[in-house]
């Protein structure tokens, strides 16, 4: 909610870009739908569209996944209008056959002459390097695949890492690593913290424990301090009753100034502004999944005064705690 209010700042650094996704016969289901979910929460934290999806296929209305499930294209290959399009990603997976296809490499080259970013998820990159378009570049490549790659296209360099963004080009090692790989092309567009935020929502399980997304990119960090994640845990633990800071700096024994100084170098606020963003998140998924009244959210939260828990949370979240609930119920998250 934070990011769905002010779009000017924004939008100014950050236009609408159409991705064309290709979809090859026994594509990775698993790859394509985490390139593409990356967008699709993009667009839904925004009041307005960043990224306008596109669903291509090469010959057929529907192509066939590696789970055996249909998907409908929005148009062929061969209509695709490279002047409108900014990005086109390749779809492989384990069953797609790298072989050569002359329609498609003329269409690749087309796109390349037109300024378009070329892009592959699993072995996708294959057609891209036998159209030559990756002569030069830093190339992710499934690992089954990789010594034919590097026997065939000596002039692409095939790299170990699980996703590469050089330049013009975009690509990933497999189905896991393709939302990394859009993570990268959305934090280049649009900044590191938008695209931390989407991280936050959709990477919010891949730990055993799975945690509140306001607090799971700290958590992540293996490098903080015992004490500090102490106090985390403790703040996380107290939300209905919160704990003084004085409280918690006993309980973790180390000195107020410390705490300040761990809070301030790992998390960047100031433990009193941490504890109390950590209620209000908590109280706004109260208003978003419960029926309870905002003054028995506000008490569950840990706000003695309602009317203290209504300007706070607006305060953090620039919209009142009422509206906030008719906007998410109403399912008009735009006009937040």
């Amino acid at each position: 909610m934070v990011y769905i209010e002010s779009e000017a700042p924004f939008q100014s650094a950050c236009q609408v870009k159409r991705v064309a996704f290709l979809l090859l016969e026994n594509f990775s289901m698993m790859a394509f739908t985490g390139a593409v979910d990356a967008l699709v929460t993009a667009n839904l934290m925004r009041p307005s569209t960043i990224y306008e999806v596109l669903v291509v296929g090469n010959g057929s209305d529907a192509v066939v996944s590696d789970l055996g499930i249909e998907i409908s294209v929005d148009c062929q290959l061969a209509q695709l209008d490279e002047r409108q399009l900014d990005i086109l990603i390749l779809c492989g997976g384990l069953r797609v056959q790298p072989r050569a296809n002359p329609a498609m490499r003329t269409k690749l080259k087309v796109a390349n002459k037109a300024g378009v970013v070329l892009g592959s998820l699993w072995n996708g990159a294959y057609f891209l390097a036998e159209a030559g378009l990756l002569d030069g570049y830093e190339c992710a490549y499934h690992p089954d695949g990789r010594a034919m790659m590097m026997e065939e296209f000596p002039n692409v360099a095939i790299s170990n890492r699980s996703h590469v963004l050089d330049r013009y080009r975009v690509s990933c090692a497999g189905a896991s690593s393709s939302l990394n790989m859009m993570l990268e092309v959305v934090r280049n567009d649009c900044g590191s913290e938008f695209a931390s935020a989407i991280e936050e929502v959709l990477s919010c399980d891949k730990m055993a424990e799975v945690i509140d997304v306001s607090v799971c990119s700290v958590d992540r960090n293996p490098t903080l301090p015992e004490p500090l994640k102490t106090a985390l845990q403790l703040m996380r633990s107290n939300i209905e009753e919160p704990l003084s800071i004085a409280e918690i700096t006993e309980c973790v024994g180390i000195s107020r100034r410390q705490l300040e100084r761990l809070f301030c170098h790992h998390v960047y606020a100031s433990p009193s502004r941490y504890y109390l963003e950590l209620r209000l998140t908590h109280a706004r998924q109260l208003l978003q999944q419960t029926n309870k009244p905002i003054v028995e959210i506000a008490v569950a939260t840990g706000f003695v005064s309602i009317s203290h828990f209504r300007r706070c949370f607006h305060q953090l979240f620039d919209i009142s705690a009422g509206r906030f609930r008719k906007t998410f119920q109403d399912g008009d998250m735009t006009s937040a």
